[in-house]
Order: structure tokens, then C-alpha cells, then sequence
């Protein structure tokens, strides 16, 4: 199957559990309260899986390697971090944390000084490697879950409750106060990053061999942690944080797709995501009674896959 069939075949089927999800079981008894809830509910998640397979694939793209996602930089927490830290700070009833919209343009804009201040530490000199990613990505990471763990411990019972909501991905409240504001941010992502497209090709070689053939690596590599930083921002905004789905439907997208052309794997990358969070959530919703939720299933059957990978590449 060539791949603009196999990308019309994944296109379909996200079509179809996407129909399915908003008009199963409605009737002209809850047409008006149900379309509308479960409309928004579907943007959402289909904004939510886009941001995430986006930013894992050209995360790994420039990092040359399929078994990272965003999440080792800790930028899940760093925005956990910077939501606990101004409860602390200002309050629950500031503005800055009523209003979701400046929450998020203050949250992406202190990511973004973030990413350029670790750019300049990893990327700037030529002897820092993916192994010095990892480290100080894993430092990072434990730095801000443990700063916000022991500030949650100082602030009032009250604000934590604040705080708790955002601690925990849940598809079942999504903040669609956020979803204009997304949706503008990721159209001009998609619109600043697609000149690149081809580019990222060259660049899924490795550093050198990219170099070699005439690209401005360093540039481009800044530019694309930045837009990272900026999707890791939505989706977590949107649902909270989640750790594996990125590695997982990039990877079913590279098994699937068979190819190393981005023009490709990232569109099937995001209908892959799409299907697999519209249709678990389809699942749970209305087949299992939300007995248990998406985002364990996906952590679940993520880590399982994550050691899968590491056997792999063990043994390869």
C-alpha cells in the first residue's frame, strides 16, 4: 500500500471514531445538550493528539532517536511547576489563575524562555550528547516534581484543589476555556514549522551527515525545542500531562508508514493519535461504563511498548 493510501486509510478511520463519538446514542432528546458538549470534548482530543505526536516526532527527529519523547526535558513538570508555584505566589483567585487564557499565554511564554536557556546548554557545544540530554533532562524533571510536591505541602488545602485539577490527565475535563487560543497557537506553529518539513528528513540522518549536506543544524534545532516547548504547553494545558503516547503512536506511525519522509509520518503520526485517544475514550465512555480512564491504558500499554523498544534496540 502506497503511502497516501495507508495516510487515506488512517484519515477514514479517524473520521469514522470521531462520527461515532459524537452521534452514538443521541436522539432528539439530548441532541442540544449533547452535540455541542461532545463536539468541543472531540476538538479537544483531536488538538490534544496532534500537539503530542507532532512534538514527539520532530522531537526525536533532531535528537535522532525513536525511543525519546518531550517529556525527558521535564517540560510536563516544568508547566506543573509553573501553575503550583503562582497558586503559591499570587493565589487561587488571582487573574492569572482564573483566567485560563493569560494562564497560558504566561505558562508558554516561561517554557519558551526555558527551552532557549537549554538549548544553550545541550546543543550549544559540540560535545554535549543525547546521554547529557537524558541527565539533565532527568534532573529537571525531578527538580520540578519535587519543588511543586513540596510547595503543594505549604500552600492552603483550598488552592491545592486548584492545583490537583491540573496534576492528573483526565479526558473527561478537558479545559475548553483554552481551545481558541490552542487552536490560533498551532495553526501558527504548523504554519512557521512547514517550510521545514523536508529538512527534517536530512536531519533524521544525525547531526553530522545533516551538517554535511548543508544544514544550518543548530538554527533549526533551537527553533524546533522552542516549538516543542510551545505543543508540550497546549496539550498539557488542554489535559494534563502524559508520558508515553508520543513514543507509542509515532513509532506504530514508523512501523506502519514504513518511510522517512516527515510529510508523511507526521500526519500519520497524529491521525494514529487521534484514532487511539477519540476511540479509547469512545470505549470507556460508552462500552465500559468509565470503569477506568484513557490516560492509564495509554501509560499502560506505553510503558509496555517503551521496554519493548529498549529490548529491541538491545538486541539489534
Amino acid at each position: 500500500m502506497k503511502h497516501r493510501k495507508k495516510i487515506f486509510f488512517l484519515a477514514i478511520l479517524a473520521l469514522i471514531f470521531i462520527a461515532l463519538f459524537i452521534f452514538l446514542g443521541i436522539n432528539k432528546g439530548n441532541w442540544d445538550y449533547a452535540l455541542p458538549k461532545r463536539s468541543l470534548k472531540v476538538l479537544g482530543i483531536v488538538l490534544i493528539g496532534g500537539s503530542i505526536a507532532f512534538s514527539s516526532i520532530i522531537f526525536q527527529t533532531i535528537t535522532n532517536n525513536r525511543i525519546l519523547t518531550p517529556s525527558v526535558l521535564g517540560l510536563d513538570w516544568l508547566y506543573m511547576f509553573i501553575q503550583t508555584f503562582i497558586v503559591f505566589l499570587l493565589g487561587s483567585t488571582n487573574i492569572i489563575v482564573m483566567n485560563d487564557n493569560i494562564n497560558f499565554i504566561l505558562s508558554v511564554g516561561l517554557m519558551i524562555i526555558f527551552s532557549i536557556l537549554l538549548y544553550k546548554m545541550l546543543f550549544k557545544k559540540e560535545q554535549k550528547d543525547i546521554f547529557f540530554l537524558l541527565l539533565v533532562g532527568l534532573i529537571f524533571g525531578t527538580l520540578f516534581q519535587s519543588t511543586s510536591s513540596f510547595i503543594q505541602m505549604l500552600i492552603d488545602p483550598n488552592e491545592f484543589l486548584v492545583i490537583q485539577d491540573k496534576m492528573f490527565a483526565s479526558f473527561n475535563n478537558i479545559n475548553t476555556e483554552i481551545l481558541t487560543i490552542s487552536i490560533i497557537t498551532i495553526i501558527l506553529v504548523i504554519a512557521y514549522i512547514y517550510k521545514y518539513i523536508k529538512v527534517f528528513d536530512v536531519m533524521s540522518l544525525g547531526k553530522e551527515q545533516a551538517i554535511n549536506l548543508g544544514v544550518d543544524y543548530e538554527k533549526i534545532a533551537k527553533r524546533i525545542l522552542i516549538v516543542v516547548a510551545i505543543l508540550v504547553s497546549v496539550s498539557t494545558a488542554l489535559v494534563g500531562p502524559i508520558t508515553f503516547l508520543g513514543i507509542l503512536v509515532v513509532n506504530l506511525a514508523y512501523e506502519f508508514l514504513k518511510t522517512y519522509k516527515h510529510k508523511y509520518l507526521i500526519i500519520g503520526s497524529i491521525l494514529i493519535s487521534i484514532i487511539a485517544l477519540v476511540g479509547g475514550q469512545l470505549i470507556i465512555e460508552r462500552f465500559i461504563n468509565f470503569d477506568t480512564t484513557i490516560s492509564v491504558i495509554i501509560n499502560f500499554v506505553g510503558g509496555l511498548y517503551f521496554i519493548h523498544l529498549l529490548l529491541k534496540e538491545k538486541n539489534a
